[in-house]
C-alpha cells in the first residue's frame, strides 16, 4: 500500500517537474545550437542525459507546440535528404524569455546548494 503511494507520488512529481524542465531545455538547446527539427531535440536530450532525462516524441511536439504558440520558437521546413523536415529556432521573444528562465534557475540552484549543504 505504501508502495503504490510512494510510486503515484513519485510519478506526478516528476511529470510536473520535468513538464517545466523540458521546456526550458529545448530552449536552451535551440539557443546554442541555433537550429533543430524534433527528433534531433530529442536525441540531444537523450545524449546529454545519458537516456535518463527523454521526452516521448508527443510530449516533445506538444512542447514545441506550446513554445510556437507562445511565440518562443519558430518553425521552417526544410528538405533533406529528400525528406521534408521541420526545423525550429528562437525567437527575438524567445531569447529573453530565456535569458530570465536562466536566472530563475540559477536562484533554484542556489536554494538547492543551500539546502544540501544544511
Amino acid at each position: 500500500m505504501l508502495m503504490d503511494r510512494k510510486e503515484r507520488a513519485l510519478k506526478k512529481l516528476r511529470k510536473d517537474l520535468r513538464s517545466g524542465l523540458y521546456s526550458y531545455l529545448v530552449l536552451l538547446l535551440l539557443e546554442k545550437e541555433e537550429e533543430l527539427h524534433g527528433y534531433a531535440i530529442r536525441k540531444r536530450l537523450e545524449e546529454l542525459s545519458d537516456g535518463r532525462i527523454v521526452p516521448s516524441e508527443g510530449a516533445l511536439y506538444d512542447i514545441l507546440k506550446s513554445l510556437k504558440k507562445l511565440g518562443l520558437i519558430q518553425d521552417a521546413w526544410a528538405e533533406v535528404g529528400g525528406r521534408p523536415r521541420k526545423y525550429y529556432s528562437l525567437t527575438k521573444l524567445g531569447k529573453n524569455v530565456l535569458e530570465d528562465m536562466k536566472k530563475d534557475i540559477l536562484a533554484i540552484r542556489e536554494i538547492l546548494e543551500k539546502l544540501e549543504g544544511e
